[in-house]
């Protein structure tokens, strides 16, 4: 245990409320100032008592905050920060559920009691352990990496996770099923090696009363849920492990597709992941993109393929997670059923080149497009392409997405190049008449009264509904009660801006049905997002709030607008910016006719946002398509010589 707190120029900045030049140059120019008392040259720790100490006397020390107070203090009183929050956590919990907490009888905790009481009375028990979790999990020295919450909904998007059990075997400290909670699933379980970061994940979910377990101990060697399978399985295995257990698992019956050579690692995780998935379950994997080409793996691939197990490889960006200088990959598998045929397709999906803000809901729709038909022939140059399995089976098995695109001809660069300027003149040119024309209020502006939602609903001016609950996997027949399976809406979709293709399986526990003018808000997303319901025949699927609005007191557009505002994405996003509570939003009080017109001038902000978002993804495909084009002597400068 840390004896004496301490803290990096970082943390002294942070403290402060400065930038970390600040802090460089108070160390050269006052000879007071602390000296290091840990660390190395290149990042020295200094005493967080004679940091206090200093700021305080130059008068630099801001009131801090409870949790901020609370979270230096306890990381310093603990073997690990890890150990020191899930010994905070389980407070909470036992304060969450109606249970005396047991006093620790560590003295450094003890004297801490006093913040946690302050810090759960202002924010609850989930609110109080949100808030020291974004600090753990802030990125800093000796902080265990997680993977990044996009790259983990992007993850749970793939495998489609709605109403579904899932599990993660390499479950860290939780990344990949909060991701999971976020999308709608009805349980999450998993395995990690590290017992603290085990604990910390367990907490998150208890705390949130999501069922499931997070087991400790080695996936691989020592596999705590034998026997048990998933509807969905998202990992992020370790990388380039050189002591996995090959030796002991040579005929372990998880190797469903063969025995697991000793320097493919991450195939024996892919190979674990397939053995916990129910038959048409979907695993989504985090690999480094050798194992898609190194020769050691060539029998593992070519037999993935061969069964239908290998749905799609989707290359991302360099440093969209750790490590951050490899464009890493997502593997999407499948368990198939032993007499099903299989896929004449793969899809492999080169995002490399791309930014993942901007380029994941084109991913998804690659992904949607491709599940929807298997057999087409997607194609998207320079990004996605549905290859045929027979041409990946080849002597190298390479199913490196950048490698199989298809080769593009001058002639049909060309053509290419030209759809795409037109494409872009037309929608550039759509822009200028889709803003909406507003001007500055003249005078002295006068703030119009609000009403939150919550009181909307009890005057009867709106209607509240959901989410729907999901029926647990035990308790679905497939059936549904419509001879029609509807299209389902769910919060994904709508975070993502996407189309809906998701349908009643029978998961929903009631079938609401959507109609044009109802405004639908996902629960658990990292931003508010508001989105008018324009056509029939759709469903309200999980993660969404309905918010079916009276007409004759209230427009949908001007309600969806208000919502949207920065002032209540403040209002209603909880402190882990992962949970939306909508009937807190503020919404201003003007009458119908004023309500219309603001109303209007939302929807065409919503067309323009659509527009502007077209136009950027279409200018990123002229860029690469063009400069691919010189490079490859496709295409040449106008005027230049040949």
């Amino acid at each position: 245990m840390q004896e004496t707190p301490t803290v990096t120029a970082a943390e002294i900045a942070r403290l402060a409320g400065v930038g970390r030049a600040a802090v460089s140059n108070w160390r050269k120019r006052h000879a007071d100032f602390p000296v290091p008392v840990g660390g190395v040259p290149a990042s020295p720790e200094f005493d967080l008592a004679q940091v206090e100490q200093w700021l305080r006397a130059q008068g630099k020390l801001p009131e801090l905050a409870t949790a901020e107070r609370l979270w230096r203090h306890l990381a310093a009183a603990s073997e690990s920060p890890a150990a020191g929050l899930a010994a905070v956590g389980t407070l909470l919990l036992a304060r969450q559920r109606g249970r005396r907490p047991r006093r620790p009888a560590d003295p450094h905790l003890k004297a801490l009691l006093p913040d946690v009481d302050a810090l759960a009375d202002e924010l609850g028990p989930q609110g109080a352990f949100d808030e020291l979790w974004q600090r753990f999990s802030a990125p800093g020295p000796g902080r265990p990496f997680a993977t990044p919450d996009d790259v983990a909904d992007l993850m749970v998007g793939l495998a489609g996770v709605g109403g579904d059990a899932v599990f993660d075997p390499a479950a860290g400290s939780g990344a990949m099923l909060r991701a999971a909670v976020r999308a709608g699933c009805t349980s999450a379980d998993g395995q990690e090696l590290d017992e603290g970061l085990a604990r910390l994940a367990s907490l998150w979910l208890a705390l949130r009363d999501v069922p499931g377990e997070i087991s400790t101990g080695d996936s691989l060697r020592a596999d705590a849920f034998t026997g048990r399978t998933f509807d969905v399985v998202v990992c992020h295995p370790p990388f380039g492990s050189t002591n996995w257990g090959d030796e002991e698992l040579g005929h372990d019956p998880r190797w469903i597709v063969g025995s697991t050579p000793r320097t493919e690692p991450e195939l024996a995780w892919a190979q674990h992941a397939l053995a916990h998935l129910r038959v048409g379950g979907q695993a989504v994997l985090l690999m480094p993109p050798t194992v898609a080409s190194r020769r050691a793996g060539r029998r593992i691939r070519a037999e993935l393929l061969r069964r239908g197990a290998l749905r799609a490889v989707v290359a991302l960006p360099p440093g969209a997670a750790a490590p951050h200088g490899v464009p890493l990959h997502v593997w999407v598998l499948r368990r198939p059923a032993p007499d099903a045929p299989p896929p004449a397709r793969t899809l492999l999906v080169d995002a490399a080149g791309d930014d993942l803000t901007e380029t994941g809901p084109r991913i998804l729709a690659a992904w949607r497009d491709f599940t929807s038909t298997p057999d087409a022939e997607v194609e998207e140059a320079g990004f996605a392409r549905a290859v045929p399995v027979i041409e990946l089976l080849d002597e190298e098995v390479d199913i490196t997405p950048a490698r199989r695109q298809p080769v593009v001809t001058g002639e049909t660069t060309g053509e290419h190049l030209t759809r795409l300027q037109q494409r872009l003149a037309d929608a550039a040119g759509r822009l200028p008449a889709l803003m909406p024309q507003v001007t500055p209020v003249a005078g002295r502006r006068t703030v119009p009264e609000t009403m939150t939602v919550a009181e909307l609903a009890r005057i009867g001016a709106l209607q509240i509904i959901g989410p729907v609950r999901v029926r647990p996997a035990a308790e679905r027949d497939g059936a549904t009660d419509s001879a029609v399976p509807g299209v389902v809406v769910t919060g994904q979709d709508v975070a993502n801006g996407v189309e809906p293709t998701a349908h009643d399986d029978g998961s929903l526990a009631e079938r609401i049905n959507l109609q044009p003018g109802d405004v639908v808000v996902p629960v658990a997303a990292r931003r508010l997002v508001a989105q008018v319901v324009t056509t029939g025949g759709l469903l309200l699927g999980p993660s969404l709030v309905l918010l079916r609005a009276n007409p004759a007191v209230l427009d949908p557009w001007f309600l969806a607008g208000q919502l949207r505002s920065t002032a209540n994405e403040r209002q209603v996003t909880s402190l882990s910016g992962t949970r939306i509570d909508v009937r807190r939003a503020q919404i201003c009080r003007l009458h119908l006719d004023e309500q219309r017109a603001q109303g209007e001038a939302f929807r065409r902000l919503v067309d323009f946002e659509s527009t502007v978002r077209e136009v950027t993804a279409l200018g990123g495909d002229l860029a690469r398509l063009a400069a691919d084009g010189l490079a490859g002597g496709a295409l040449r400068p106008k005027g230049g010589q040949r």
